[in-house]
């Protein structure tokens, strides 16, 4: 979660309609609480209602959110599901024993789904998104190290390190500071935005815990090639005795490949895979926030994590940053995964793939842009600007977009490509034909205008529209 400074200089408080009082507008309307401090009396429910809703009125509208992964849209019935169970504590599996058996059952198809080599003994758990599973799943490649090199740990000649592709989601970066691991980042390199298998293993020593893979980078939705990474670190364990495991973020993509790439080898089929992450709350079609962590058998995920709490009278094995959290989300993963099954979400994300292709076609039509991704991959499509475009950029085009309500990201890559700067689109369930020929439309009544420009005129590129996911 971000953090947040305390109050700030404007202290005015709340206007409140005097209609938002009781019967008698006048003399039983409500006082104007104020803002960063709690008000001295009570008010009408539905007086805290309006005030709350008008506020969020200025947020933007979530399914116009291009920037975003996260799920937007769910059925009715999801969201009656999910308000039926918010009052359950996940974490309370003595009181809420069905919650739990429904997280196992999904721990159990995810394991199926990704070709554990025996599902029954594949360990997982639920989590609050992807960021907490890479966590979950990056201290366990951690403990294994340090239980191997119990007699060189710690010491100052055996600092562990991560080897990563430098397109990794922050969460990697964050992994690494907060448990004292040393980051190895491979660069990007000209037209190649992700990580090289054999850079890779020319990171690693007897120091590495493991080598992160991204099925589905962030930067520009495609697939990171992991079956060559395991291929690689095969090569190097031949040359060297080095035995290192690779943990697959596949945050977006391992919801993506099962059902639209099932030729793709990439998962538990790799004897080389030692864990696997994904969010439930993105391509798994629910909303935030749920993730998935899974190993491939206990052996990958020490025994020492893992915590059994006698809570409530029962003997509970936990493994988690967080503690309690509602049941709603785990609840609608299964539901999500009974009611499509494997034909209904390859019909939901071959429909979000092939909204990402056509609209990738009509972009590149338009003439004024270069597409690096083409949707063939995660439902993603990212764009620069043609060479021969002068008078505008990426972020004067993320600027105007917004103004007609699209947020679309507008970012430079890292290194060694800080030169590129793109605007992505992520084609998510909910954002269909219709929608896109709408932002099409809107480009395209944008581009005079921004033709015209003696310059770009983006000022401040990180208020035109920031990059944070």
């Amino acid at each position: 979660m971000p953090l947040h400074e305390g109050p700030s200089t404007d202290e005015r408080p709340l206007s409140v309609n005097p209609f938002l009082g009781a019967a008698n507008p006048v003399g039983d309307m409500t006082g104007s609480p104020p803002k960063h401090r709690l008000p001295e009396t009570p008010m009408a429910p539905s007086t805290a209602y309006q005030l709350v809703h008008d506020e969020l009125m200025l947020d933007g509208n979530a399914r116009l959110n291009l920037a975003t992964f996260v799920t937007t849209w769910m059925e009715p019935q999801a969201g009656v599901l999910m308000a039926d169970c918010r009052d359950k504590n996940m974490i309370d599996k003595d009181e809420y024993p069905r919650t739990a058996e429904l997280e196992r059952r999904c721990v159990a198809m995810l394991a199926d789904l990704w070709h554990a080599p025996d599902p029954s003994a594949a360990v997982g758990c639920s989590t609050t998104g992807s960021s907490e599973a890479c966590m979950l799943a990056g201290m366990a490649l951690k403990r294994r190290w340090a239980l191997r090199n119990a007699d060189r740990y710690p010491s100052k000649d055996a600092r562990p390190n991560l080897v990563m592709g430098i397109n990794v989601q922050v969460c990697w970066e964050k992994f690494c500071a907060f448990w004292e691991v040393e980051a190895r980042q491979v660069p990007m390199e000209g037209e190649r935005f992700h990580l090289d298998p054999e850079a890779a293993a020319a990171l690693c020593d007897e120091n590495t815990i493991g080598v992160v893979g991204i099925l589905g980078s962030t930067f520009d939705g495609s697939y990171e090639p992991i079956a060559d990474l395991c291929a690689a670190l095969d090569a190097l364990q031949e040359r060297t005795g080095l035995d290192i495991p690779v943990h697959v973020d596949g945050a977006s993509g391992a919801m993506i490949a099962p059902f639209l790439d099932e030729d793709l080898v990439w998962d538990f089929r790799l004897p080389r895979v030692a864990s696997i992450n994904t969010s439930g709350h993105k391509y798994g079609l629910v909303y935030p926030g749920v993730g998935w962590a899974l190993w491939r058998d206990a052996a990958a995920l020490p025994e020492e994590l893992v915590f059994r709490v006698n809570y409530l009278g029962g003997d509970m094995p936990t493994f988690a940053l967080n503690f309690s959290r509602p049941g709603a989300q785990v609840a609608a993963q299964y539901y999500t995964f009974l009611r499509l099954g494997r034909e209904g979400y390859r019909a939901v994300q071959q429909a979000s793939r092939d909204v990402a292709r056509s609209l990738a076609e009509r972009i590149e039509a338009l003439g004024d842009f270069r597409l690096l991704t083409r949707g063939d991959q995660l439902p993603v499509l990212a764009f620069t600007t043609a060479a021969d475009v002068t008078a505008y950029d990426v972020f004067d085009v993320a600027r105007r977009l917004r103004e007609h309500g699209w947020l679309v990201p507008a970012y430079t890559f890292p290194a060694n490509r800080q030169d590129l700067s793109v605007l992505r689109v992520v084609c998510r369930n909910g954002f269909s034909e219709d929608l896109a020929d709408l932002l099409e439309d809107d480009l395209v009544r944008l581009l005079p205008d921004l033709r015209r420009q003696p310059r770009p005129l983006t000022e401040d590129r990180g208020a035109a529209t920031g990059f944070h996911h």
